[in-house]
């Protein structure tokens, strides 16, 4: 099946640089406003999509994107078609699970090899798969055992600075899970790219990064290094955290900022219905968070020294529940929705995937 696309423009948001806070305190309040910036329409990358949940870049400008439900991999080729890979097999999709997060390795060209988070029907799991630019070979397990569920199964994966491999998990609706450090699920994990455990993490043979987090489902790095994640609360916050190795987020024993010395405060928290933060990019000095149930873009401009500037909201109520952010080479953000799950807007249920570029 191959399908046409809008080709991509280069649109320009005017967004006026928001200036970071000196003062970081202010940063870890709530945020329950924000100016709006000015905005201009996003071009469609892709259309007639379902549920795209992960989308991952080749080094052709092209990317692979996974739909969650029907565990299908379609290919966008950097003339603008989408065709369709094949299915991932073994994907069991159920509410919030199926075939999640995807990554490229970073020495594609040589191993033509992707990885992916997927749902079975025994757990989560990632998996290396060899893609020619045609077809898949047959997944080959790297990393099992992670705690699946119809609810908080986390899923996103991305290669970071260091080559490593960071895979977020969630507790699957079992929350004790989080600070069990026996346990996979309420995590973040770092591995190398053949599923071994690389001898600096916190602990000596265990992937674990990072723990006590309900439901990471986005993790980025700025141009700095540092490591960020969204993490979606219960029912009073949302969190945007910054991620040191064997820190501990403090979930189910505190959502949201705390103050408590064994646990790590998000630098910024919103109201569940503001956010729902799932993917987040960095780019041209900003974080850029897709939310769902708050149907939004936000934008947090990143100072050098990791201090944050006042979030901003763009495109509210536009474009229904947006899932992923990946930044491109070319300084452009694709944004995808995840309206075809059943809980977006009836007016908005194409699921696309939109580009849209910041002013510096």
């Amino acid at each position: 099946m191959r399908r046409r696309i809008v080709a991509v423009t280069a649109l320009v948001v005017g967004l006026a640089a928001a200036g970071c806070q000196s003062d970081r305190s202010r940063t870890e309040l709530s945020v329950t406003s924000a100016a709006q910036p000015p905005e201009a329409a996003p071009t469609v990358v892709a259309d007639e999509l379902d549920v795209p949940w992960g989308i991952a870049l080749l080094p052709d400008g092209g990317a692979v994107i996974a739909e969650r439900d029907s565990g299908t991999i379609r290919r966008l080729q950097p003339n603008g078609d989408v065709s369709e890979v094949g299915e991932v097999p073994d994907v069991a999709a159920r509410g919030e699970s199926g075939l999640l997060g995807l990554a490229v390795s970073p020495t594609y060209t040589s191993d033509q090899t992707i990885f992916a988070y997927l749902t079975t029907g025994e757990d989560n799991r990632v998996v290396a798969v060899r893609y020619d630019g045609h077809s898949l070979g047959e997944p080959v397990p790297i990393l099992t055992g992670i705690p699946a569920g119809s609810i908080h199964d986390g899923g996103r994966i991305a290669f970071g600075p260091d080559g490593k491999l960071y895979v977020t998990t969630g507790e699957a609706g079992d929350r004790p899970l989080a600070q069990d450090l026996t346990s996979l699920g309420g995590k973040i994990l770092r591995i190398n790219p053949d599923g071994t455990i690389p001898p600096d993490n916190p602990m000596s043979g265990s992937p674990v990064w990072s723990s006590g987090h309900r439901n990471v489902q986005g993790i980025t790095w700025d141009d700095a290094g540092r490591l960020w994640a969204t993490e979606f609360g219960a029912n009073t916050w949302d969190e945007v955290n910054l991620i040191r190795p064997g820190a501990n987020y403090g979930w189910p024993e505190v959502e949201g900022q705390a103050g408590e010395a064994d646990f790590v405060d998000p630098v910024v928290q919103w109201p569940t219905d503001e956010a729902s933060p799932s993917g987040v990019a960095f780019l041209d000095g900003s974080l850029w968070v897709a939310a769902l149930r708050g149907e939004r873009l936000w934008r947090i401009p990143v100072g050098g020294d990791g201090s944050l500037g006042e979030p901003q909201s763009l495109f509210a109520g536009e474009y229904g529940r947006l899932r992923t952010v990946v930044a491109t080479p070319d300084g452009a953000l694709w944004f995808s929705t995840s309206n075809r799950d059943g809980r977006g807007s009836p007016a908005d249920s194409d699921d696309r995937i939109f580009a849209v570029r910041p002013s510096a």
